[in-house]
């Protein structure tokens, strides 16, 4: 059986070649994004965009004819410059054709050979985030019911045909018959067998006649009684139902922990901003229910809104573990581990107040990490930092990371790295592939 589909396709592309296109495309268009992200545009991660990617990227190979080499026969038009019989000279090597050719598009912006795809903002996370995957990603208490999905819901007596379900209207239909006790058709072709012999008898017996009239008589009754009691009855069929039912989504919360003290330049601030803004995409591409809650920090910690968390300045010096614990209070007031998800990410410069390291690495190790799925530690460095070399914050997060594969650690530089240390720290793991900080 042949089956030709005459549905309307968009653009008037073949469906099959436009899902080849887009196959072609995907790692092009991968790259636009990722670009964009180097670029510094990582605020226009989370919205759908336009993304160009050059003809190049879905070239396929193919035959084609060789024009600087072996003979031919050309027939052109009229003119007054050659007739029939003329020899053209060969044009020198490289062409000396102009215009906007596959070598020149994009060359300063205005070349055509370019595609243009409008990618809505699930295709657009789908891509950016296509190989990364959330480490000890772990479904927990379920939230509020925000969408319902159909499920099996028994049988019903009508429905769409697509829904009938075969086995149990047979069954319901046998069921039937054989109370109502219609005939079987072996039956009849016994008795339509019978009569034929009969009549190619010739002449017939009293007896024989009356079996003959007998027989056809039962076979009119057989008949009749096969046409009164269909073999499939409206009454038996059987439709599978489908009730809507709610869908339960699962929720987190994502703890952005930033020492705001004087050592922390507005450069460093920024960095931690754009690594901020990554996990949060990222979780809210993963959860259907995401909490952001800000913990700033200098000498003393406290909860803020966004706005205050990355533009209000403050001074003075550095205790790491007053951050640690109002994440620890406002998780316990709000945020019950059996029912959340919890992912911490910190960033900081790596100074500390000696005296608070221990604290710090005791909170982490007992109290902290055996609550939330991930940690990530980010330092943002600079000159300074390069030239003292490791911090003591660092020295301490490495001894624990060591011995709790769900806290990472990374340090940071410059804007372009941020997006490669975010690859690093969610890359999906291969079976058997043990996660490292």
């Amino acid at each position: 059986m042949d089956i030709i589909d005459r549905r309307s396709n968009p653009h008037g592309k073949n469906l099959e070649n436009r899902r080849r296109a887009l196959e072609r495309a995907r790692g092009a268009v991968q790259k636009a994004v990722r670009d964009a992200v180097a670029n510094g545009k990582i605020r226009e991660v989370g919205e759908g965009k336009a993304v160009s990617i050059p003809a190049d990227a879905l070239h396929e190979p193919g035959f084609h004819r060789v024009f600087t080499q072996g003979e031919r026969h050309i027939i052109l038009t009229g003119n007054h410059e050659f007739s029939r019989g003329d020899k053209l000279r060969r044009p020198p090597s490289g062409g000396g054709g102009k215009g906007g050719g596959p070598g020149q598009a994009g060359t300063d912006g205005g070349g055509e050979d370019a595609y243009r795809f409008i990618l809505s903002r699930d295709e657009f996370l789908d891509l950016f985030f296509d190989d990364l995957e959330l480490p000890d990603l772990i479904k927990r208490e379920i939230s509020a019911t925000e969408t319902t999905a159909p499920s099996r819901a028994g049988l019903s007596n009508d429905g769409s045909p697509s829904q009938l379900d075969l086995g149990r209207t047979v069954r319901h239909s046998m069921a039937r018959r054989i109370g109502l006790g219609r005939p079987k058709a072996a039956e009849l072709d016994e008795i339509e067998a019978r009569i034929s012999e009969l009549e190619e008898i010739r002449p017939l017996s009293a007896a024989q006649l009356e079996e003959l009239e007998e027989l056809r008589e039962k076979r009119g009754n057989l008949r009749q009684r096969m046409n009164r009691i269909p073999w499939v009855d409206p009454v038996d069929l059987r439709y599978r139902r489908f009730a809507p039912t709610p869908k339960p989504s699962t929720r987190a919360v994502m703890f952005c922990l930033m020492d705001v003290s004087g050592s922390m330049t507005e450069r460093m601030k920024d960095l931690a901003k754009q690594f901020f803004l990554l996990l949060h995409v990222f979780l809210e591409k993963r959860y259907k229910t995401l909490d952001v809650v800000f913990i700033r920090h200098a000498e003393t910690a406290e909860e803020v809104d966004e706005e205050t968390f990355f533009h209000d300045p403050r001074t003075g010096g550095t205790v790491v573990s007053t951050a640690l614990e109002e994440m620890l209070r406002v998780q316990k007031a709000r945020y019950p581990v059996q029912q959340w998800n919890i992912y911490v990410a910190q960033a900081s410069d790596g100074d500390n107040s000696p005296s608070d390291t221990p604290q710090v690495v005791r909170l982490l190790d007992e109290e902290i990490l055996p609550l939330v799925q991930y940690y990530a530690y980010i330092e943002v460095t600079g000159t300074g930092a390069i030239i003292r070399g490791e911090t003591d914050l660092w020295q301490a997060y490495r001894s624990v990371a060591e011995k709790q594969p769900h806290l990472a650690i990374r340090q940071v530089s410059d804007r372009k790295e941020i997006f490669p240390v975010f690859r690093e720290l969610f890359a999906r793991k291969t079976t058997g592939e043990a996660s490292h900080a």
